[in-house]
């Protein structure tokens, strides 16, 4: 399966849907996240992290993510190297695009988003340090 088509596809359904939410942004972050390499600029990753973070421990939509990344671009470019794990969560895209419509695929890029977050725990506490000292007022 090609991987990039079945993101794009993804992509049509979050950005057409109804809710006001904005749940592409949770896709975008977990599939950074999850197909990350070294050739991935730290700037992506670490914002794809934050944005995991802010909506599954902080509970912000999609939009809040977009404003709290916008915010964080004010303060550095500069980030701590993010050790990538080996396995980057069970879920995938490809998972998440063939759960029907609706409720259950939304519910399945929920557990996307947690698979992936997870798939990081040795990097928590580096990621929320980051961002909160981002986000800071």
């Amino acid at each position: 399966m090609d991987f990039n088509q079945t993101y794009l596809d993804l992509s049509i359904y979050t950005l057409t849907h109804k809710s006001n939410d904005f749940i592409h942004q949770h896709i975008v972050d977990a599939y950074t996240a999850q197909t990350a390499d070294d050739q991935t600029k730290p700037i992506a990753l670490v914002y794809a992290l934050a944005g995991l973070y802010l909506h599954l421990v902080q509970n912000y939509t999609g939009r809040q993510v977009q404003l709290a990344h916008i915010e964080m671009s004010k303060k550095t470019k500069v980030f701590d190297k993010i050790t990538l794990p080996e396995n980057r969560g069970q879920i995938t895209v490809a998972d998440v695009l063939i759960t029907p419509e609706g409720f259950q695929r939304d519910e399945m890029i929920q557990n996307w988003c947690k698979s992936v977050w997870g798939a990081y725990s040795n990097e928590h506490n580096k990621v929320i340090s980051m961002t909160l000292h981002l986000l800071q007022k």
